[in-house]
């Protein structure tokens, strides 16, 4: 007879493998969902450079001239022609209701104009609210008229007199990742951040399950009584899933989207084990410390679930009020992702990671040492469980129905949190990071090897400009390159020997501009302005002697530039952040709660005695109406109230907006309804949710353009009702859209309200059938 096991570490582990075997949400979790969201992810990027963005041509001059330079846009890789538009009425509704993101505007006399020399404007309207994609759209139409324009001036070799005319011309390096490719940038920090949600989660269920279905004495006995042993047995098996899970994250960087690992790979390897370790401790000591599982998991997410905004990926720490800033700072995944991205992406020394790798195992070792503590100092008897009593069901009916779940609500503190607290809350914590708008003052250095005037007129138009600041002035390049890899800089701008003999002489300047990629709104905000200090220079330099508007200089810009392009935003004028991603989050915060609300009430209902009745239309019906009633303060705070506040666009009629938000809280209550009545336990809406709700947003289509979402995905994203919602609400509210212009989001969420009301129904029958056949 084999000898039963010895207390200890292995003891511990293989209990806490049996507990995920048996527990098929617990196994889904950790091993299913992190698989599906990389695939999904990987899939969604599988196009890393966004090419193809639909544009709309407003063609009032239909000459020769217009229709050759339409035909050299619609050549240009970035962007695809797909409609001529008779007004900018129709164009303008075209980017509304979504078939376009920019549309092109071509004056009348337009050839007229070109061949007299008078620089004729074109106008390119582009969509900000969408920022990926509107700006990837402005740029490519930039490049396009810029290069279609070359060959259209008939004043080209015309040259300014006198002597002194020569441009600055900008000749771009981009450092880190020199393909602008978009996977490289948004897939390194996507999949740690959605991984380090579900380590936080799983070990949070792993742990609170001690104190609900399983026993916190057994679990200590197979330690041996010791608290260390409990812990680290309990966390080692999981620890092991995911870090096979960040590399095999690893492997889709390098062997799908060809992604090398540039820095130190031991450095990289340690930070993802404290980067693993951080969120399990972290985990452990909110159920630790609070003892009840719903609520421990809805704390672990009201802490992981933004933290990819405060981490400084999409709006960098700069941009960032004191706040943000300092709320990032006590998150791990700051610090793991800023030593990934210098590590991996930017290939920095060693040394140069060493205060975040500090840090990153600081708080690691730290909430570690903290969780054991308290485990030690937990009293041993186990926490009498207290369940919110639910009203027992009466007469059948809509209206009972609606009242019942009312009540419920009301009775339940878990539920209350996330139906009522929890949007309220996220109203006003998500934001934070993106507050800031824009991003301004990005420091530069600059090496200027000329020493001339126009070299120290350079530098102060390059301090004086919105977008960057001279921080660094440095000798000689490598001592700027250390700079860069310090963080003291973003940018390098090189002004080499001789750059004014060539000005002078009349002959282009050449400026190399050594750019950091890693970040592409610092990227593409720290190109602008070493290119429009340029431009002013060049201008200044062009009218040096002569009037500013005068024949001369007229005649210099037509054949350095024969068109003018004029660039008009759409809805988010000013470009902000906050403006773009904050009202696409809002809804789907709005779907997130109430699903994770409706099915903890429906899984919780469906276990306790006394309550009939759930598997009637009118009882699912009601229950949905009593949901919407409940939303509607969220709704006016989101879609009303903090716009407003914030300072976001807000051209939409609550008329249209109430109409479109009543399927979209009905759809979302019904899955929520028949996800709760398929699942065993109450906390499997959190486990499952909350982990889903990143990948989702990427397939929305604001952040990462609809036109480079795969077909099968663009079809499987609209599963979940804030996919069409967010489309939908966004163009109404931010974009004064009318409701016939987002008719099919509109009619889509009636079909899915419909659908769930099915599944929903036949979820309940069946639950209920099966707790009947057990009773009895």
């Amino acid at each position: 007879m084999r000898p039963p096991p010895h207390p200890g570490l292995l003891l511990v582990a293989i209990r806490e493998i049996r507990f995920f075997r048996r527990d098929r949400a617990g196994w889904f979790l950790i091993v299913v969902i992190p698989l599906i969201s990389f695939a999904i992810l990987a899939w969604t990027f599988s196009s890393a450079v966004v090419r193809g963005l639909n544009v709309v041509i407003v063609d009032m001059d239909r000459s020769a001239a217009s229709n050759n330079f339409i035909d050299q846009i619609a050549a240009a890789p970035g962007v695809r022609v797909t409609q001529r538009a008779e007004s900018l009425t129709t164009a303008t509704q075209a980017i509304r209701s979504g078939m376009a993101i920019a549309a092109v505007y071509v004056p009348l006399s337009f050839e007229r104009d070109l061949l007299a020399g008078r620089r004729p404007q074109i106008i390119a309207f582009y969509n900000t609210q969408y920022f990926t994609a509107g700006n990837i759209a402005s740029k490519a139409l930039r490049d396009a008229i810029s290069a279609a324009s070359a060959g259209f001036s008939p004043v080209r070799e015309v040259r300014l007199q006198p002597v002194g005319s020569g441009p600055l011309v900008v000749e771009q390096y981009v450092l880190t990742n020199p393909a602008i490719n978009y996977a490289a940038f948004l897939l390194r920090a996507v999949m740690p951040t959605v991984l380090h949600v579900i380590i936080a989660i799983a070990t949070g269920y792993a742990v609170g399950s001690e104190f609900s279905r399983r026993s916190r004495r057994a679990w200590l006995r197979c330690a041996g009584g010791n608290a260390f042993v409990a812990l680290a047995g309990k966390l080692l098996p999981l620890f092991a899933v995911f870090f096979v899970l960040l590399a095999v994250d690893a492997l889709i960087l390098h062997a799908g989207f060809e992604l090398s690992y540039r820095g130190d790979i031991g450095l990289i390897i340690i930070a993802a084990a404290f980067f693993i370790l951080a969120y399990q401790a972290l985990a452990v000591l909110l159920q630790l410390l609070v003892r009840n599982l719903p609520l421990g998991l809805s704390l672990t997410a009201i802490i992981t679930s933004p933290a990819f905004g405060f981490a400084g990926v999409g709006l960098p720490v700069l941009a960032m009020g004191g706040f943000a800033e300092a709320w990032g700072a006590l998150l791990p995944l700051r610090w793991y992702l800023q030593i990934l991205i210098d590590q991996a992406a930017r290939g920095s020394p060693t040394q140069a990671s060493a205060f975040p790798f500090a840090v990153l195992a600081g708080m690691a070792l730290g909430l570690f040492a903290l969780a054991w503590w308290r485990l030690r100092r937990m009293p041993t008897e186990r926490p009498e469980q207290h369940e919110e009593p639910l009203p027992t069901d009466g007469p059948p009916g809509l209206r009972h129905a609606f009242i019942a779940e009312w009540r419920r609500v009301l009775a339940d503190r878990s539920v209350f949190s996330l139906l009522v607290i929890a949007p309220v809350f996220y109203g006003i914590f998500y934001p934070q990071p993106y507050l800031g708008q824009l991003v301004r003052k990005i420091p530069i250095a600059v090496v200027d090897d000329d020493r001339t005037e126009l070299s120290r007129r350079l530098v102060q138009t390059l301090d004086a400009d919105e977008a960057v600041s001279v921080a660094v002035r440095a000798p000689a390049l490598d001592v700027a390159q250390q700079a860069l890899f310090a963080r003291e800089v973003f940018g390098i701008l090189e002004i080499p020997p001789n750059t004014e003999r060539e000005v002078l002489k009349g002959n282009a300047a050449r400026l190399p501009a050594y750019v950091d990629s890693a970040y592409f709104i610092i990227f593409n905000r720290t190109l602008q302005g070493i290119l429009e200090s340029a431009a002013d220079t060049n201008i200044a330099t062009t009218s040096r002697g002569s009037r500013e508007d005068g024949a001369a200089v007229r005649t210099a810009l037509a054949a350095l530039s024969p068109i003018e392009l004029v660039t008009e935003p759409l809805y988010n004028p000013t470009g902000g952040y906050a403006s773009y991603i904050v009202p696409a989050a809002f809804v789907l915060i709005i779907q997130q709660t109430l699903l994770m609300g409706a099915a903890m009430m429906a899984a919780l209902a469906v276990t306790r005695r006394g309550l009939a009745l759930w598997d009637t239309p009118a009882a699912l019906f009601g229950r949905a109406l009593a949901h919407t009633t409940i939303y509607i303060p969220s709704l006016a705070l989101f879609l009303i109230i903090l716009p407003r506040v914030y300072g976001f666009s807000t051209l939409g009629q609550v008329g249209a907006m109430a109409l479109f938000a009543l399927p979209f809280i009905l759809a979302t209550s019904l899955m929520g309804q028949a996800a709760g009545f398929l699942f065993r336990h109450r906390e499997t809406a959190i486990l499952i949710f909350v982990a889903t709700t990143l990948p989702q947003f990427f397939l929305v289509g604001v952040s990462w353009p609809r036109e480079m979402i795969p077909p099968i995905l663009e079809q499987i994203r609209r599963v979940f009702p804030s996919e069409s919602a967010i489309d939908g609400l966004v163009r109404i509210n931010q974009m004064g859209a009318s409701l016939s212009e987002v008719r099919a989001d509109w009619l889509y969420l009636w079909l899915l309200a419909a659908a769930y009301f099915g599944i929903a129904l036949l979820a309940a029958r069946r639950r209920i059938a099966a707790r009947l056949s057990d009773a009895s």
